[in-house]
């Protein structure tokens, strides 16, 4: 799912997703009208399936329609949006600031070494993080419950990192979220690294640090750790 789609999904549409939610969506397909989703959201049916159709083109729902309705399923992306409204009221009344994801370490394509490298992020990393990264990510497999709690971060507000360009091409924008590493022993004072404008790769976290973490921690691939991702 694009970062442009989620910016198309507003709090209205995220009141409809909760809702097909509540209708059983969640947990498998849910056969309902616009017309009765209309009168539960207390709106017209017009604005009903408008909104279900910003949903949809954002790939947070499914919908099939048949005669006497349509049958809605909430994809794992629609889940990933509701979990992070869910962690947002958490961190309001309970005062969370933190998520739990845990993973498995393994190899990457060393492109991370390459792009952090580069000279118009590394010097935005030097400023906004307080440190110059070792070349090279640490990449995590996540388990099948922490992609799912992973929308929690989205409650966080990350460092953002600018994009730039040079002779040859543009440099897409990222965000990073300062994280703890935590296996035999922890290291603090590590940061989850993503671009900003894509949910590719949901299952995988990359990591930076000063230091190279493998070392740091004595990590092999295989290894299990948990990522504690922080709120700045």
């Amino acid at each position: 799912m694009s970062q442009t789609a989620v910016r198309e999904v507003g709090p209205d549409e995220l009141a409809v997703l909760r809702q097909l939610g509540l209708d059983g969506a969640l947990s498998g397909e849910a056969k309902i009208s616009c017309s009765a989703l209309a009168e539960r959201l207390e709106t017209s049916s017009q604005t009903a399936s408008r909104r279900l159709q910003a949903l949809e083109s954002a790939d947070l729902v499914t919908r099939e329609t048949v005669a006497d309705g349509q049958w809605i399923a909430i994809t794992d992306a629609g889940e990933r949006a509701l979990r992070a409204e869910y962690d947002a009221y958490r961190r309001l009344f309970e005062g969370r600031s933190s998520v739990d994801l845990e993973g498995t370490v393994t190899g990457g394509m060393g492109e991370g070494k390459h792009y952090i490298s580069l000279p118009g992020y590394m010097a935005q990393f030097e400023e906004r993080l307080g440190y110059e990264p070792f070349p090279g990510t640490l990449n995590v497999d996540l388990s099948e419950e922490s992609v799912r709690r992973r929308g929690a971060m989205e409650a966080f507000e990350p460092v953002h990192i600018d994009g730039w360009e040079d002779a040859d091409r543009t440099y897409g924008p990222c965000v990073c979220y300062p994280a703890t590493v935590i296996a035999d022993e922890e290291y603090d004072g590590a940061h989850v690294i993503a671009p900003e404008r894509t949910h590719h790769d949901e299952d995988q976290l990359e990591l930076i640090a000063p230091a190279k973490l493998r070392d740091e921690l004595g990590l092999a691939d295989e290894d299990a750790l948990t990522v504690r991702v922080e709120e700045k």
